[in-house]
This record gives C-alpha cells, sequence and structure tokens, in this order.
C-alpha cells in the first residue's frame, strides 16, 4: 500500500459507491462498487454496509467518506436523504471506532467539488467557482482561489417561494414532466439569483444531468462562464478520498488511531 491509495466512500440516500482512489492522479484502483443504501439508513445499518466494503476490498488504510450532510468537526449537523438519527453524530469518530481504521468525513457535495477543483472543470480556476450538483436536490461546492468554503448548502436558499431545489433540481424536472427547455429556462433563473448574490466567476453543473448539457445549455444566460462537470458519478469517492489525504497531510486529523499503514 502507498500514501497515495486512499478508500472513498460515496454516502448517498439510495446508493454507497466505494472504490480505493490515487489521490495523486485522481484514478481508480479498482472498479467502483455500488450497494444499495439500507433502509432505514441508520448509523447500525450503514457501518455494516460499510464493513462489508472494506473487507471485501481487503482495505486497512485511511479512508475519506462523502456524507449527505452538513459536517462540521466531523458532527452530521444534518440529515439529507438519510436517516435523522444520524444529526448530532461524530460520523469521523463513529466510523473510526467501528472500523479501527482513520476516516475523514465531508459533505458529499463538498467532495465532488474538490474533485472537479482537481481533475475535472475547475482545474486551474481562480476567483470564485461555484460547483452545483443537480440531482434529488440541489448540492453545492464553493471554491475561493481553489480553497473550499464547506456545507454552503444553495440548494436549500428560498427561491420562488420554495427550497431552490424544489424549483429546479433534475428530480423536479423529472416529478414536474419539465422539458430541458422550461426547466432550463428555470435553471437560469436560479442561476441569476446566484449572480446577484455571490458574482462567480465560474459555475460547474454537476449530477447526472449534466450530461445533458447540451439539451439544455442554450437557455442559460449568464455573465459567469457555466460548463458541466467532467468527472461524473466517480467525483464523490474521488473527492472524499482526496479530502482524506489532504487533511491528514494538514495535521487536522483527530482520531485515536494513528496512519501508520500508508507510510
Amino acid at each position: 500500500m502507498t500514501k497515495e491509495l486512499v478508500l472513498g466512500l460515496d454516502i448517498g440516500g439510495t446508493g454507497i459507491k466505494a472504490a480505493i482512489v490515487n489521490t495523486s492522479t485522481g484514478k481508480l484502483v479498482t472498479e467502483r462498487m455500488k450497494v444499495p443504501t439500507p433502509q432505514p439508513s441508520t448509523p447500525k445499518a450503514i457501518i455494516q454496509i460499510i464493513k462489508g466494503i472494506v473487507q471485501k476490498l481487503n482495505w486497512s488504510g485511511l479512508i475519506g467518506c462523502g456524507f449527505p450532510s452538513v459536517i462540521k468537526d466531523g458532527v452530521a449537523c444534518t440529515a439529507a436523504n438519510i436517516d435523522d438519527s444520524w444529526i448530532s453524530v461524530n460520523v469521523e469518530e463513529f466510523f473510526s471506532n467501528e472500523l479501527k481504521l482513520p476516516v475523514v468525513a465531508i459533505n458529499d457535495a463538498d467532495a465532488a467539488g474538490i474533485t472537479e477543483i482537481n481533475f475535472g472543470a475547475g482545474v486551474n480556476k481562480k476567483g470564485t467557482v461555484l460547483l452545483l450538483t443537480l440531482g434529488t436536490g440541489i448540492g453545492s461546492a464553493l471554491f475561493i482561489d481553489g480553497i473550499l468554503v464547506p456545507n454552503t448548502e444553495l440548494g436549500h436558499l428560498i427561491f420562488k417561494g420554495t427550497a431552490a431545489e424544489k424549483y429546479c433540481s433534475n428530480a423536479a424536472r423529472i416529478a414536474k414532466e419539465l422539458t430541458y427547455e422550461k426547466w432550463g429556462k428555470r435553471l437560469n433563473k436560479f442561476l441569476l439569483h446566484i449572480e446577484r448574490v455571490m458574482t462567480p466567476h465560474y459555475i460547474i453543473l454537476g449530477g447526472g444531468v449534466s450530461k445533458k448539457f447540451n439539451n439544455y445549455k442554450e437557455y442559460i444566460k449568464t455573465s459567469c462562464s457555466v460548463v458541466p462537470a467532467i468527472t461524473k458519478n466517480e467525483a464523490g469517492v474521488i473527492g472524499a478520498a482526496l479530502a482524506a489525504k489532504t487533511f491528514y497531510q494538514e495535521k487536522k486529523f483527530k482520531t485515536q488511531f494513528e496512519y501508520k499503514q500508508a507510510i
């Protein structure tokens, strides 16, 4: 095992993705696994899935975890599409104690953003860069000169009388049976609102619908550059691994376990 290899986990409301990642190249060194998220998605249920993944990959090193929550000092402050029993749980300590391995947890959209900044559409982009993941909801990751401003949660902004993600997420497009033209115009209204508030230099659109960017790009009329994400479905896994490696190097890692395996 080398210092560059980290196990990345991307925990979502419907699936848990995992792979061992070379954090120097941003490439997966194993096939990406995907296991259905247990229902209810309690800590006890999810840790059993994670233990199975760790065992199957024969992993004994550092783990990075993208988690669908505001993560503050390792603690889950919200519960988006997972069981409410996660709220106030120190995700890093819980996983580390159960796995007997070092774990770093980060918001899942922030993990995807880290991947795009380092290996995707955000490479070498200066100024304010915003990633929006358009899926069941709208996740966000904000960077200033490549530095993450964590836990922005812009999809929860009140817009048009509701949460923005209920107005223009990909799930809203499907539920309301909107054409790409109608949905693209909705999305554009939200992006213009973001521009008025934040004035970003670049906006990167992620999530599965980023693959269909050509279907709605003509309806996006912002003054900043809007581009689709490059790393797609692997972004959360890669970003979680890279965040764990970076935080460890900066000596921000706080658990009782020393990270000896990868040295």
